[in-house]
């Protein structure tokens, strides 16, 4: 009897978690079409927190800024491609360069 009990109580539970996640998608989705009005500071006349429009101003990420704040227009990261083989013999160096192998090296011999 407790079993149905327990399953009883999870059911209505899963049926109200997805209850609210259709809900929060539906708000979120009217929320997103909304349109706010922009103010310079955060603190509009009411002395309310007010919402910026992110379709009327658009604010880059910092790290696509250079140090005078202006909009960075090269490409962040460059890879050069090079072969399969040139990339063997760069890893095979560095495996022969490292402090393990020279000690496995002496151990042998």
């Amino acid at each position: 009897m407790l079993h149905l009990l327990y399953i009883l109580a999870f059911t209505i539970l899963a049926f109200m978690a997805v209850g609210n996640l259709i809900r929060n998608l539906i708000v979120f989705s009217f929320d997103r079409e909304r349109t706010y009005p922009t103010n310079s500071s955060p603190i509009n006349n009411q002395g309310k927190y007010g919402y910026y429009s992110s379709k009327k101003q658009f604010v880059p990420h910092p790290e696509l800024l250079d140090s005078a704040g202006n909009l960075i227009k090269e490409p962040l990261l460059v890879m050069r491609s090079i072969n399969v083989e040139d990339a063997r013999q760069h890893l095979d160096a560095l495996y022969e360069a490292s402090p393990g192998r020279k000690s496995e090296n002496s151990e042998e011999a």
